[in-house]
C-alpha cells in the first residue's frame, strides 16, 4: 500500500510534463500521418505546405489509435454471427480512446450506427473529469430490435490521473458483496462521503462548486433507463479495454448492488479486453451468481502474455482474483476457454524465456500476417516498432488493441456462444 501511495504522488507531481510529452508525441504522429509519412513531411517543410493536424478533428488519431488505424467493421462478421457483438464491442472499446468528433465520424459514417452519446465523467476524488465513455445505438437489426453499446475508455499512456486509478489498490468494501479495487471504484463515480447511494440528489450532482460534473455510473444508468423505456425490445452490452474493461465489469456490479432489475435483465453481455483484476474471491463468487441469475454473458478476453490482464497480483498479499469466462488467445490467435490465463501473475523466472521467444515470433508475424489473413491485418511501422519493446518487457505490446481486434475476428464462432 505504501508503494501504491508513493507511485500515485509521483504521478501527480509529473502529471503536467507527462501530458506535455504525450501531446508532443501525438502531434508528431499526426504530422507524419497528415503529410504522407516522413518523406512527405520533409517535402512539405521544404515547400512550405505542411499540413498541421487538428487534435479535435475527425482524422486525428490518439497515441493508442496509432497502433491500429482500422476503422471498418469486419464485413464477413454479420449480425447473427456469434462473433458479432464481440467484434463490435472491441472496435467500440478501441474507438473510446479517440476524440468525440472522430468517434462520431466512424460510428455514423463507417459503421452506420446512429446516435452516439459522448461523455467526460467527473471523479469526485480527483475533482476533475477523468473517465471517458460513449454510448451508441446499433439499429441495423430487423424490426424494432436494437443493441446499445456502452464503451469505457482504458488508460491513456500519458494521463497521470488514469494511472493513479490503476495504482490505487486500496480496497473498497461492498457490504455483503466483497472487496473491490478502490481506484476503479473512484473512476466509476464513487462518492467520498456517501459511497454508492442509489440516487444522487440534484444539489449533489450539480453544486455551485462543480456545476457541470457528471458521475460515470449515474449518468450512464439514467441514459440506459431512458433508452430502454423508449424501446421494449432494446438490449445493451458493456465493453472496454484495459481500465475500460474493469469499469465495464464494475458498472454491472453496482447495478446489482442497487437492485436495478430492469437494466440487469436487458443487459446482453459484458465484453472485457485485457482487463485487470477488480476484486477478491468473495466478490467474484457474488458476481458469478448474479450473472447466472440474470443470464448475462461475461467474456474476459486475454491475448498472449498481456501484462495488464495479470495485475494486480493474485497472491496472499494482494488477494485479487479473476472470475468468469476467460477466452485466451495465443500468438497464432488459436483460442481456448480457460479458468485462468497461463502464468497468471506474469513475473516468473521460468516463463521469461518463453515470453521473450513469443515476443520474437510476434515481430516476425507482424510482417507475414497480411499474407496469411489479408491486407486488413497489415501492421504499420508504429506497431512493429512497439513490438520490439516486447523483447525487453514481454507483455506490454500484447496489451495493445491490435491483437484483441484480430482475436475477435479470427476466433472460432463457437467460443462466443451463449452456452459458455
Amino acid at each position: 500500500m505504501f508503494v501504491s501511495i508513493v507511485v500515485q504522488k509521483t504521478l501527480q507531481f509529473f502529471s503536467r510534463p507527462l501530458s506535455f510529452v504525450g501531446s508532443c508525441i501525438e502531434m508528431w504522429l499526426g504530422l507524419l500521418s497528415s503529410n504522407g509519412g516522413f518523406g512527405g513531411l520533409l517535402l512539405n517543410v521544404l515547400t512550405g505546405k505542411v499540413v498541421v493536424p487538428d487534435k479535435e478533428s475527425a482524422t486525428f488519431v490518439s497515441f493508442i489509435g496509432n497502433f491500429d488505424k482500422r476503422t471498418e467493421l469486419d464485413k464477413s462478421i454479420e449480425r447473427g454471427d456469434p462473433r458479432y457483438n464481440a467484434a463490435l464491442a472491441m472496435m467500440a472499446a478501441k474507438a473510446s480512446y479517440e476524440n468525440p468528433i472522430y468517434i462520431q465520424t466512424i460510428v455514423n459514417n463507417h459503421w452506420q450506427v446512429i446516435s452516439t452519446l459522448f461523455h467526460f465523467i467527473h471523479s469526485e476524488y480527483q475533482n476533475k473529469a477523468t473517465t471517458q465513455a460513449f454510448l451508441m445505438r446499433d439499429t441495423t437489426q430487423p424490426g424494432e430490435e436494437e443493441t446499445i453499446v456502452v464503451s469505457f475508455r482504458g488508460t491513456e499512456p500519458f494521463d497521470a490521473d488514469a494511472w493513479c486509478s490503476d495504482f490505487d489498490i486500496s480496497w473498497y468494501e461492498f457490504p455483503g458483496v466483497g472487496r473491490v479495487h478502490g481506484g476503479f471504484m473512484k473512476a466509476l463515480g464513487l462518492q467520498k462521503s456517501l459511497g454508492w447511494p442509489k440516487t444522487l440528489q440534484q444539489q449533489e450532482t450539480h453544486s455551485s462548486a462543480r456545476p457541470n460534473c457528471k458521475f460515470s455510473y449515474y449518468e450512464i444508468r439514467e441514459m440506459l433507463r431512458e433508452l430502454m423505456r423508449r424501446n421494449d425490445r432494446a438490449k445493451y452490452v458493456v465493453t472496454g479495454h484495459s481500465l475500460g474493461g474493469a469499469l465495464a465489469v464494475l458498472f454491472a456490479a453496482v447495478l446489482t448492488f442497487h437492485g436495478e432489475e430492469m437494466l440487469l435483465e436487458r443487459m446482453e453481455g459484458i465484453y472485457a479486453f485485457g482487463q485487470p483484476r477488480v476484486g477478491d474471491a468473495k466478490f467474484g463468487e457474488y458476481m458469478k451468481g448474479k450473472m447466472d441469475e440474470y443470464g448475462i454473458r461475461y467474456y474476459r478476453f486475454v491475448y498472449g502474455y498481456d501484462i495488464v490482464a495479470r495485475l494486480p497480483y493474485d497472491n496472499s498479499a494482494l488477494m485479487f482474483k479473476h472470475f468468469g469466462t476467460c477466452i485466451y488467445f495465443d500468438r497464432n490467435y488459436q483460442a481456448q476457454v480457460v479458468v485462468e490465463e497461463p502464468n497468471k501473475n506474469y513475473f516468473s523466472l521460468m516463463g521469461t524465456l518463453t515470453m521473450i521467444w513469443n515476443a520474437m515470433m510476434e515481430i516476425i508475424r507482424s510482417f507475414t500476417i497480411c499474407r496469411s489473413h489479408g491486407e486488413e491485418y497489415r501492421e504499420g511501422w508504429f506497431m512493429r516498432l512497439f513490438r520490439i519493446m516486447g523483447l525487453l518487457i514481454p507483455g506490454v505490446p500484447a496489451h495493445c488493441p491490435q491483437d484483441y481486434v484480430n482475436s475477435t475476428r479470427l476466433g472460432p464462432p463457437h467460443l462466443f456462444s451463449s452456452s459458455l
